[in-house]
Parts: C-alpha cells; structure tokens; sequence
C-alpha cells in the first residue's frame, strides 16, 4: 500500500512542477488545506474548524506574495500571519504556540518548494526541483527498505521505535546516489562532489523531518496525522520528510546562485 500511494502521488507531484508554476501553486493550495486540517486535528481538537481555517489562511496568503515573486515580503507576511493564528487560537481556548508553529511548519517548505521552482521559471523539466524529489524519495525508500531488512540498534526509541542505524545510513546512501545519478541526466550545473553534498544533506534533512514529526505525534498522543492516504496515514505523514528537505535543498541552491553572482 505504500508503493502504491507512491505512484499515484509522486507523477501528480512532478507533473505539477513540469507544468508550471500556476500548476504548482495550485497544488501546493490543495496541500495547505488538507496538511492544516490534519495539523488542527492534532494540535486543536476543541476547535479544529477554526484554527485548520486560520492556519490555512494564512500560509495561502504568503504563497501568493511567492506567486508574485514577491518572496521577501512573503516570508514577513507568513511571520506576520503565524503571529495573528497564536491570537486567533488564544481566543478560542488553544495553545496559541501550536498554531503559530503550524503556519511555519507549513508554510516555510510550501514556500520553499514554490521558490526553487521560480528559479527556472523558463526550464521544461527544472533540474533542482527535481533533484530535490529524487533525494527525497530515495532517501526515504532506501532508508525504509535497508532498515526492515538489516534492522539492528534503534535510531531514536523514545519518539520512533522502528527507526534504525542501518536504515538511517542505507536513507543517506540512497541520497547521495540519486542526487549524483540525476546530476548525470539534468543540467544542475553541480559537480559530482556538488551533488554529493546536495544529496547528503537532503537525505539528512529527509529523515530529520521523518523524527520531528514522530515527535510532533507523539506530543499530540497520535499514532498517525490522518487517515488520507492509505498505507501511510496522513498526507503529513507521506510529506514530513520532504518539508525538511525541501529546505535543506533550497538553502544550498540560493548558495549555488550567490556563488555564480545570480
């Protein structure tokens, strides 16, 4: 059931990014809403309408700033946003702190995503976009796969107990792999020591959002975000190691641009 989730979600992903930004967009308001219903669930069961609403809102509101390549003054509209969801949810009896951190949870790799993609706004098939999914679910897939097979010492037991070492180093080879590998097939413009390096740290970035959402759950008493996606939970489950990636891999690509005086 997670292979096939998989392959439905992954083509619908890269067909959103090849078609374009406007597609993309789209897709990333559709993903808003469905991650601030699971994160209200979770973090605001008295009033989950309510602060799944706010949340939402206010992440829409930055990505539209993005959209208008107004990504500076996005990323002050979403701070400013998180800060106006904590009152809205002081208001209605939540924990304000919760629903502040949920509009950055969300949104910063949503606005992320949108902005890498901005970087090759005239590119059929945009090399670090897609540099960025490869990593992502390699790493995700090699961890799972090497780490059910091999097993050994646990990575973290206390907030993830089917986590291990074997799998944390199969999802950081899996990374680097596929990041070198596509780095063969699309102009990136990295070397293979460049790739390398892109790959590592998505993969890091891959499985360090996998354990804060295992530590998100576990703080809301939650086994998993949803029940969307069949064999995986929720979307957040299916996603959370992608939003950290997402992150990882647009830090180094800004990097890239400064280098090249872009």
């Amino acid at each position: 059931m997670r292979a096939l989730s998989a392959a439905v979600l992954a083509p619908v992903a890269v067909g959103a990014v090849i078609a374009g930004d406007q597609f993309l967009l789209v897709l990333l308001a559709v993903a808003v809403a469905l991650l601030s219903i699971e994160w209200a669930v979770m973090s605001a069961p008295r009033t989950p309408i309510r602060i799944a609403t706010a949340v939402a809102v206010a992440i829409l509101a930055a990505l539209f700033m993005g959209y208008f390549n107004h990504f500076r003054l996005a990323w002050l509209v979403g701070a400013a946003c998180a800060a106006v969801v904590a009152l809205v949810a002081r208001g209605t009896s939540e924990r304000p702190a919760d629903a502040a951190f949920g509009v950055l949870y969300i949104g910063a790799p949503c606005l992320a995503l949108l902005w890498l993609r901005a970087r090759d706004p005239d590119v059929l098939l945009p090399p670090w976009t897609l540099l960025l999914f490869a990593v992502t679910w390699a790493a995700d897939s090699l961890a799972f796969l090497i780490g059910s097979l091999l097993k050994g010492p646990k990575l973290w037991p206390r907030f993830s107990p089917n986590k291990t070492w074997s799998g944390f180093a199969g999802g950081l080879l899996g990374g680097v792999a596929a990041a070198v590998g596509l780095n063969h097939l699309l102009p990136t413009g990295l070397s293979i020591p460049g790739a390398a390096l892109v790959g590592l740290a998505g993969g890091l970035a891959t499985m360090g959002g996998d354990l804060l959402e295992s530590m998100l759950k576990r703080r809301f008493g939650v086994k998993d975000s949803g029940d969307l996606i069949p064999g995986h939970g929720g979307l957040l489950d299916r996603v959370d190691g992608l939003m950290f990636a997402v992150l990882a891999v647009a830090a180094l690509r800004l990097i890239d641009l400064v280098r090249l005086g872009l």
